[in-house]
């Protein structure tokens, strides 16, 4: 094994240092699974792979594999993300009492130290069920400004096994799903986040409280601060039950006035009270929202977004980042493809591309960010069996019209019409799916011409999966963005 590998912290789990000659399985080869086993081959572990889906997977045949006595003598299973923990090999390992990793956890026990000799890159991580790539870009911006070499990665970006085994970074901001923190077990960051918890992945997990259970496990071990949303009373809870390092502080986000122990905004100013050493009698000043005006549309920076910012400002804070490079690391942000993109204005309609918004949460967000009565919002796709009431009750204000994609409308057509039966919706037949956006594009246009007064918006927002009709959220965004572009030549 090389030098600088950092053995875990919790009794019974596998050290870095027994992978030279183990036995691995590595289920599942999407991006994270085939990054472990190259960073498996490299530490000299005999991998084998599982994948019923993956054509140069060692082994398709999981359930015959498992039921055959494929994990005796298997020393680790690495799993990929995609991979529940109601899976045959994963329940079969546990029972065995096989270790499990997630690629974080593998990334976690086999970092390597920093070329200055001061140990392994911390880690500030951020889950939530939104915003969580927003919020990391943020930070690793707000890094970049304070003349750190940082990197974005895990649910994001460059896989983290990759990121770890590079002497130059000097601090990783990682994003974490739900998936892969369910089988980290020894992680410790220097600062982590939950951003919000609401009901999504419900058929992976079982349940609300075990989705949220997995959430809460980011604030294990961390060593300087636990983040949370004040907004979100459940993140304030999963710091409460976590048990962290000593001397670690939980520090609350707010869109209000903060109190002592917070970040927040006064006025137009984003203030911190968490960190600064006048925090009991002083608010220091991190930036303004003119800062995030690059953001925002012509309604103003939404409050998501806010939100965000502040978060990414308190993991800064945490690393020790000076408050100027909050400023200065939001000014340089610019956000990720299809989130609240601004795609086109054509005859004074705003063409607004967030189609990353796959679930109710996400969606409410993003049309919290309009004036009333000025939204005609393009939605639907795979519901996945959520519900759609409480988010037409929050945002029934904000629409001038609906256009409903998707192969089943029902959920979101429901919904409408029980809680904002006077707002016209238009229909697209899923029938041709190649020109699905085009004609919603099209009802959408007709819908918005008749908002008055003006300026009117169109904001695709599905609330919905997308593999209905495209093969992710990223194609149904190109598709809405091309549809748009071709309203105008002059468009885009």
């Amino acid at each position: 094994m090389g030098d600088g590998l950092v053995a875990p912290g919790d009794e019974g789990v596998l050290s870095a240092e027994a992978l030279s000659g183990a036995r691995v399985l590595v289920a599942g080869l999407g991006v994270s699974g085939r990054a472990a086993l190259e960073a498996l081959t490299s530490l000299g572990a005999a991998v084998t792979t599982v994948d019923e889906h993956a054509e140069q997977a060692d082994v398709r045949d999981v359930a015959g594999f498992v039921a055959d006595g494929g994990l005796d003598g298997v020393d680790l299973v690495v799993a990929s993300p995609g991979w529940p923990p109601s899976n045959p090999l994963l329940e079969g390992a546990v029972e065995r009492g096989v270790p499990v990793w997630s690629e974080v956890e593998l990334a976690w026990q086999t970092r390597v130290g920093r070329a200055d000799g001061s140990g392994p890159a911390p880690w500030l991580a951020v889950t939530g069920t939104n915003g969580k790539t927003t919020t990391v870009g943020m930070l690793e911006s707000m890094l970049r400004a304070g003349g750190e070499h940082a990197v974005a990665a895990g649910n994001v970006g460059t896989p983290l096994v990759q990121v770890v085994a590079d002497p130059s970074v000097d601090v990783v901001a990682v994003e974490l799903s739900s998936f892969q923190l369910h089988f980290t077990h020894s992680m410790s960051a220097q600062a982590a986040a939950v951003l919000n918890v609401a009901p999504d992945h419900l058929d992976w997990h079982g349940s609300l409280e075990a989705y949220a259970a997995d959430k809460g496990r980011v604030y294990e071990r961390a060593q300087v601060a636990c983040v949370y949303n004040l907004a979100d009373p459940l993140t304030e809870h999963l710091v409460r039950e976590a048990d962290v390092e000593e001397g670690a502080r939980a520090i609350g986000v707010t869109l209000g006035t903060p109190g002592v122990g917070q970040l927040g905004v006064v006025e137009d100013v984003l203030v911190d009270r968490g960190f600064t050493p006048q925090r009991h009698t002083h608010a220091a000043e991190l930036g303004t929202l003119a800062d995030l005006a690059h953001l925002g549309g012509a309604d103003g920076v939404p409050p998501h977004v806010v939100q965000d910012a502040l978060t990414a400002a308190a993991l800064a804070l945490a690393h020790g980042c000076p408050p100027a490079a909050v400023r200065d690391g939001l000014r340089a942000f610019a956000p990720g493809e299809h989130r609240s993109q601004m795609v086109a204005e054509v005859d004074g309609i705003r063409w607004v591309d967030d189609s990353k918004a796959t679930n109710a949460h996400a969606a409410a967000a993003s049309l919290a960010g309009f004036a009333p009565g000025s939204v005609v919002w393009i939605a639907g796709g795979l519901a996945k069996g959520a519900r759609f009431d409480a988010l037409v009750q929050a945002c029934k204000d904000r629409l001038a019209g609906v256009v409903l994609i998707g192969v089943d409308p029902e959920p979101l057509a429901g919904a409408l019409a029980r809680h904002a039966p006077e707002v016209p919706v238009a229909r697209v037949d899923p029938g041709d799916t190649g020109t699905v956006m085009t004609r919603a594009v099209e009802e959408a246009r007709r819908l918005a011409a008749s908002v008055r007064p003006g300026p009117a918006s169109v904001l695709l927002a599905p609330a919905s999966a997308s593999m209905d009709q495209f093969r992710s959220y990223a194609e149904r965004g190109e598709s809405f963005a091309a549809a748009v572009r071709a309203l105008s030549p002059d468009a885009g």
